[in-house]
């Protein structure tokens, strides 16, 4: 009777936990599928002439998968091992997903062990503003497209040379050069 009764108390627990959407963290990823079409938006526009600012939050609600809205325009943070890019090694240039704005290139790319995407500079320091991030308890620095505000991930200060630094980017903050579709300048 015992065994049953924790089980009881153990079911209703995680159905009172999904139910209330707390733990969303085991859900932080997407099917390939989905995350094949991050980006596909930008072939309606032409980045470089679009003012990304003034663009609404249902705007980014109907162009980006549910992940990338939430990463990208709540700061939010996907699943470590779970994106598209973060064991990418194809040559290129890697874009804002939301407004394609270039941002690394994959020669600063490397493998940082966390996950997540990992480089040790920008491609212009243009592109990307940094703010301090003092949530959850530590102090960290934010990093964001300088052109459409979306969040990309965070920068620490232990990265490889030159730079010692590591841009920790979520892969639904990211489109690849090859995998990026714009309508012409």
């Amino acid at each position: 009777m015992t065994k049953l009764k924790y089980f009881l108390v153990f079911l209703t627990l995680i159905i009172t936990v999904n139910a209330m959407d707390i733990f969303n963290f085991f859900r932080k990823s997407e099917n390939t599928e989905t995350q094949d079409t991050i980006g596909s938006h930008l072939k309606k526009v032409n980045p470089s002439k679009t003012n990304w600012k003034e663009k609404t939050d249902e705007y980014w609600k109907e162009s980006m998968t549910p992940l990338q809205y939430n990463v990208t325009r709540h700061e939010g943070t996907e699943r470590a091992f779970s994106g598209k890019y973060w064991d990418e090694k194809r040559p290129g240039v890697y874009h804002c997903s939301g407004c394609g704005h270039e941002l690394f290139k994959s020669d600063t790319k490397f493998k940082s062990g966390t996950g997540w995407p990992s480089f040790y500079d920008v491609v212009t320091k243009e592109n990307i503003t940094l703010k301090t991030d003092k949530r959850f308890g530590m102090t960290r620095t934010e990093a964001s497209c300088a052109r459409c505000g979306a969040h990309l991930g965070h920068v620490f200060e232990d990265g490889p040379k030159p730079t010692g630094l590591r841009y920790c980017i979520n892969s639904v903050s990211l489109v690849h050069s090859e995998d990026i579709e714009t309508k012409a300048e």
